[in-house]
């Protein structure tokens, strides 16, 4: 079979934003992003009542209860790929939803795209939001170079010793050094780049984005240590560069 009939009989693997946060989707989320969304049958989620909840905002245009949803989470084995991959090897469009923003970036998903792209299957991204760049975008902070480290260690000592190693990174590259943390670590966090980093750092804060509670803010530390600042419970971006 030719590698162009082979791709005809195989389905395309959308990979489709969804808000930040409890936003109205018409904000955040192109109309074609929604259009697509909502024609799609079949899905691969995080968490199933998530999606549902976000499909039928899209206005999915089968009842709720009819469309597939195979999940695909942090518990998920490499074997177990092949089965969720099956739909798109027989021809059937699936969308990958993100729990948050764009699929595969600090989120699950980036084994099964991999895996659509060795059996030669169409990967599309939709637009939509993603925190990271509107992180950047709003910090004032170098954008043409910058680095995400996902999750730094919890535990204290080993949070001040990331922190430190990512700020000597960031003045040896010229660098802005992006990292996220659980909502509920937001302080301790905040606390430990405050106690850690050197006091003229630049630190920005990207949180709650798009949504009412938003905050983008970005002072050097000495000065956020000036201030009489506590850090919400919500989705929040970290941001530190030294020039």
């Amino acid at each position: 079979m030719k590698s162009e009939e082979r791709a005809a009989v195989l389905g395309i693997l959308y990979l489709i934003p969804t808000p930040l946060g409890d936003t109205p989707l018409d904000a955040v989320l192109p109309e074609e992003t929604r259009r697509i969304a909502a024609q799609l049958t079949t899905f691969v989620v995080e968490h199933a009542k998530t999606a549902r909840a976000f499909l039928k905002q899209v206005g999915a245009n089968l009842p709720i209860q009819q469309l597939s949803l195979l999940e695909l989470n942090e518990h998920t084995r490499t074997e177990q790929l092949e089965a969720v991959i099956q739909p798109l090897l027989t021809g059937v469009d699936v969308g990958l939803l993100s729990e948050a923003g764009c699929p595969a970036v600090a989120d699950p998903g980036a084994d099964l795209i991999n895996l659509a792209h060795r059996h030669g299957i169409t990967v599309k991204p939709l637009v939509g939001p993603s925190s990271i760049l509107l992180a950047i975008m709003g910090s004032g902070l170098v954008g043409q170079r910058f680095a995400f480290h996902g999750y730094l260690p919890a535990k204290p000592e080993a949070r001040a010793s990331a922190l430190k190693a990512l700020e000597k990174r960031s003045e040896q590259d010229d660098a802005t050094q992006i990292f996220i943390e659980t909502p509920y670590r937001n302080r301790a966090m905040f606390e430990t780049i405050l106690a850690a980093c050197r006091g003229d750092t630049w630190l920005s804060l990207g949180c709650g984005l798009t949504t009412g509670g938003e905050l983008v803010a970005t002072h050097r530390v000495e000065e956020w240590r000036k201030r009489a600042f506590e850090i919400e419970r919500s989705p929040c971006v970290f941001l530190i560069h030294r020039r």
